[in-house]
Formats: C-alpha cells, sequence, structure tokens
C-alpha cells in the first residue's frame, strides 16, 4: 500500500530508541530519558547509545580523550575549511568538511572509532566557521574542557558559565537521538548500500540542512521577544489566536501528550528561575499558552514540544538563529552514527518500489 513520505511504514528495527508519541515517552537503549538526563553527561549517555551500557570510569575517560583527539582535524580538512568562503553556509561547512574524512588512515579505524573522531570535530568544524564569518580569529580547543563546554569556548572565545554549559548540555543530551527521522533514514539508506561512514553522515547533514526537518526555533524567540514580558502574554497569544495564527513550539506530530524532552528542559529552566529572565518568561508563558490554547482549540491536547524550550535556552545562552541546526547536528550525530554502525550489523540495501501514475503511450509515428 503506498504511503507519501512512508509515513507509518516500518522500515527498520533497531535497539536504539524508542519513540512512543500516545505515552510521551522516550527511550534510550530501553531507558526513559527521565531517568538518564539528570544523572548522566553528554560523553556517558554518548556512550550508552554507541553501545547499549553506560560505560565504567576507565571506558568514560577513554571516550573522553578519544573526543578530544577527534577535535584536532587532519590538515587538509583545516585546509578545506581555510578555502571556504565566509559566505558559505554553517551547515554547507558541516558537510564539506565531514565528507573529506574518507580517506585511508580514517577508513582503516574501526567505525565505531571513527563515529567518535567524527563527533568529536564537528564542534570544532561549527566553531571555526562561524568565527570566520564573523571576522573572528579562530579558537583552539581546551584539553580541560568538557564536549559542551569546549564548544562554547570555541564559539565566543571565552570560558563558558556552568549555567550556560548545564543548560545547553541538558539540550543536546535530550536530542542525541530520535528514533527514524529523516536524517537518520538518510545515514541508514547510504551506509546499507556498504558505503562509508563518512558518506552516511554527509547524507545524514545534507537532510537535516532542509527547514522542514532542521528547521531552527527561532520562530519561537520571535514569540517570546514580542511577548517581551509576563504581562502581555495573555494579550499577545489572544491577539494570534484570534488572527488564526499558530503558536510556534506547541504541538507536534508524534507526540500526542506532552513532549518528554521538553517536560525535562522545563525541570531545568524552572531550576534556574531567577537566574535568567528569558528563562523565567519561557516557564510562566508556557502554564499561560496552554490553558489560552486549551480555551480556543479544545481538544487539540497542545502541549509545548522541544523546541519552545530549546528556544529559550539558546536566547539565554545568547546563541545566534544561525547555529542552531549546527548545534542540533553537534548532539545528533550520536544517533545517526549509531544507526549506521546498526545497519551494518544485519544489513539490506534499501530498496523500496515506486508505483508509476504517468500514462502509457506510443512514441509518435510508431
Amino acid at each position: 500500500m503506498f504511503k507519501k513520505g512512508l509515513k507509518d511504514v516500518v522500515a527498520v528495527q533497531t535497539n536504539i530508541a524508542s519513540v512512543e508519541g500516545d505515552l510521551g515517552e522516550l527511550r534510550y537503549r530501553g531507558v526513559l530519558i527521565d531517568e538518564l538526563i539528570p544523572l548522566f553527561s553528554f560523553e556517558e549517555i554518548a556512550y550508552l547509545i554507541w553501545h547499549g551500557v553506560l560505560p565504567d570510569e576507565i571506558k568514560l575517560r577513554n571516550l573522553k580523550i578519544k573526543l578530544m583527539n577527534g577535535r584536532q582535524l587532519p590538515p587538509h580538512v583545516l585546509a578545506i575549511l581555510d578555502a571556504l568562503p565566509a559566505e558559505v553556509p554553517l551547515m554547507d561547512a558541516i558537510r564539506t568538511s565531514i565528507s573529506a574524512y574518507a580517506h585511508a588512515h580514517f577508513s582503516k579505524a574501526p567505525i565505531e572509532e571513527q563515529a567518535i573522531i567524527l563527533t568529536g570535530a564537528i564542534p570544532v568544524i561549527v566553531a571555526k566557521h562561524y568565527r570566520k564569518q564573523q571576522g573572528l580569529p579562530a579558537v583552539n580547543p581546551n584539553p580541560n574542557l568538557s564536549h559542551i563546554a569546549n564548544y562554547l569556548w570555541m564559539l565566543n572565545g571565552e570560558l563558558p558559565k556552568d549555567l550556560q554549559v548545564e543548560a545547553l548540555e541538558t539540550y543536546l543530551k535530550l536530542t542525541m537521538e530520535h528514533g527514524l527521522n529523516a536524517a537518520t533514514f538518510s545515514a541508514r539508506v547510504t551506509i546499507s548500500t556498504e558505503s562509508d561512514l563518512a558518506a552516511a553522515i554527509t547524507s545524514a547533514i545534507g537532510t537535516m540542512k532542509g527547514p522542514l526537518h532542521g528547521g531552527a526555533p527561532s520562530g519561537v524567540i520571535e514569540l517570546l521577544e514580542e511577548i517581551g514580558n509576563q504581562e502581555n502574554i495573555i494579550p499577545t497569544i489572544e491577539e494570534k489566536l484570534h488572527k488564526g495564527e499558530k503558536i510556534l513550539g506547541f504541538g507536534h506530530r508524534i507526540y500526542k501528550t506532552e513532549d518528554p524532552r521538553s517536560l525535562l528542559l522545563r525541570d531545568k529552566c524552572a531550576s534556574m528561575l531567577g537566574k535568567d529572565e528569558w528563562l523565567d518568561l519561557a516557564v510562566v508563558a508556557e502554564k499561560e499558552i496552554i490553558d489560552l490554547l486549551a480555551q480556543h482549540k479544545p481538544g487539540r491536547k497542545l502541549y509545548t514540544n522541544v523546541e519552545y524550550y530549546a528556544a529559550a535556552i539558546m536566547r539565554s545562552i545568547e546563541m545566534p538563529p544561525e547555529l542552531f541546526t549546527p548545534t542540533f547536528s553537534v548532539s545528533r550525530i550520536i544517533g545517526w552514527t549509531a544507526h549506521a554502525i546498526e545497519q551494518l550489523q544485519d544489513n539490506s540495501i534499501f530498496r523500496p518500489e515506486s508505483e508509476f501514475i504517468g500514462t502509457k503511450s506510443k512514441l509518435i509515428g510508431s
């Protein structure tokens, strides 16, 4: 049976993650994210997604060392980045740089090692090209900083505040993996041809670039900026609803109840109340907007999605909109690489059928 966009068609069986929209549950390797996110670091959860178990102290230390090694871009990749004009969009710079990793030395490494190298490299690529775009000198990686703290350090050239690292790391831990989304499917299709990991991730990045998939939550920031303060929440939203405008950051195609990622981000933002005015506004506005949506759209069950609080966090750490999708890719590469590895463990090339709907005819004069 034909289903446009393969919607609701099961194309993959996976042990990596499960998304239960009706229950509002997201699990990494069978474990609810509610249990993982508050207790474990970005690096620990990445290891879990790749290997199915949490690392012990030695394995975690080794992972951190390998991620740091990945921060040292190969000379030819650095040369490519240097040659790219500043006008090249960030996602294109990432795609071009990652595609250049398909060289002999890299390809000889086990695919699990390749995954770590690419994960360590993407934040460096983003930061280097972003600073070029801003007319700023590149910042060298700091070996004393964690994966996320080093990303902020390389972007801004100053040590990030603990609050900034904590907020961004929470968001990135929640976006590492989310089932068979379009970019993940692209990675699995490419690797199913027995192509290489760099090619699979290049496919995923090209897919993530599209605004229907990796679209930045800039619209939510515009909404919060339009509201401005807590007194303006109700009149601003009432006016939009009367005009029939969509309230960005609310509703999700998969989750029929509250997005579990949004709940955890809300908890994180709530724990920081009084420390950042944008997070304060987001927490208060969420409740008011949900109440108004329930009144104006009864039965729709419109709750905040992950983009709502992602926007609040990005705004609070002063991350510009052009960095949103690249930053999303900094975390989602964990899921992409895990799926590529899993695909090769029991591989079958993807070869769906197409249905011809044109008109059959003969050549004129035949």
